[in-house]
């Protein structure tokens, strides 16, 4: 079991990543090509031409245990490709050498990862090769697919946070990760207290993270959490674990959809059947949020949604 342990401090920084992290896609697609059943998309990844590269990276990135953090810098989080590869070729060989020491506690490495230990530059530009070729091979031709899962996630949980704050975000979580304040709690193959202390979390959904989610070993690193992102839904689905009335209430629920047609303050009072002093509190409320934008027009205030507060209707219709 993992605990995460979250200060309030910790709750206000916490984020979802801006989308799919393509060095950790490439490490956990390569773990699952070392497994029986690798994801159908992964077809790429087990051709003739993109074996090559398979081999110079699988050593480095087990199904099972532990593997090096410098694999998936925390650099790469929104970053493009190459500025990760940069940053994994340009790790201190003080960290390479304690990293794959670790690793070798449990793990028979080749030969030639001892020269990635000692930082030579020929292997490390060989390693960044093998990362692209079988991004390229493997990966970008189910790009889309990927990003459409990890973007539908995503947007899924910033919804929420938005609405509801990140403790409400935090919720939204299931299949062996639950929020049990002050706690983010998660399968894990062992015992481990990851302690915030104030840094945030960033989380990472991921297509190709299966079961349970994966951080990074070393606790002084900045904290992330990979986790498996959940399969598209249609926009008639509801955000996972809630209705709209839970999240933030059944009343400001119902004065949220009844601004699918711009109302005025007494309007809104009696469409959503609440009084005007109660209609101008939640609007005030989901303005806060982000949902709804207000405009004075002579003595009136008129409501409308705005695009986030529309796209919460959206994939939570009444």
């Amino acid at each position: 079991m993992l605990r995460v342990h979250f200060t309030a401090g910790d709750l206000a920084r916490t984020r979802i990543a801006d989308g799919p992290d393509q060095l950790w896609e490439i490490l956990l697609s390569v773990q699952q090509l070392g497994e029986q059943r690798p994801d159908p998309v992964l077809r790429g990844g087990d051709a003739p031409h993109g074996r090559q590269a398979l081999r110079a990276m699988a050593p480095l990135m087990p199904p099972r245990g532990y593997f090096p953090d410098f694999l998936t810098p925390v650099a790469s989080l929104g970053a493009g490709l190459e500025e990760g590869i940069d940053a994994v070729l340009s790790t201190p060989r003080r960290r390479l050498r304690a990293e794959l020491a670790r690793m070798a506690e449990d793990t028979v490495l080749p030969s030639w990862t001892r020269r990635i230990a000692d930082g030579e530059p020929q292997v490390l530009h060989g390693l960044g090769r093998a990362l692209r070729h079988h991004h390229t091979t493997a990966l970008v031709p189910a790009w889309r697919q990927i990003s459409e899962r990890v973007q539908g996630d995503r947007r899924r949980r910033v919804l929420a946070q938005c609405a509801g704050g990140t403790e409400a975000m935090l919720r939204t979580f299931g299949n062996g990760l639950s929020w049990q304040p002050p706690y983010l709690v998660a399968d894990y193959p062992i015992d481990r207290e990851l302690r915030l202390e104030g840094r945030g979390l960033v989380l990472v959904p991921s297509y190709f993270c299966r079961g349970m989610p994966v951080t990074l070993a070393d606790p002084d690193l900045p904290p992330v959490l990979v986790y498996p992102a959940q399969a598209h839904r249609s926009p008639n689905d509801t955000l996972p674990g809630n209705d709209l009335g839970l999240l933030l209430g059944h009343t400001r629920a119902a004065v949220l959809r009844t601004l699918v047609e711009e109302s005025t303050t007494t309007e809104l009072a009696r469409r959503a059947g609440v009084s005007v002093s109660s209609a101008s509190e939640h609007a005030g409320v989901l303005r806060g949020a982000g949902l709804v934008t207000s405009t004075q027009h002579g003595n009136r205030v008129r409501h409308s949604l705005t695009a986030l507060g529309a796209a919460l209707l959206d994939s939570n219709p009444a």
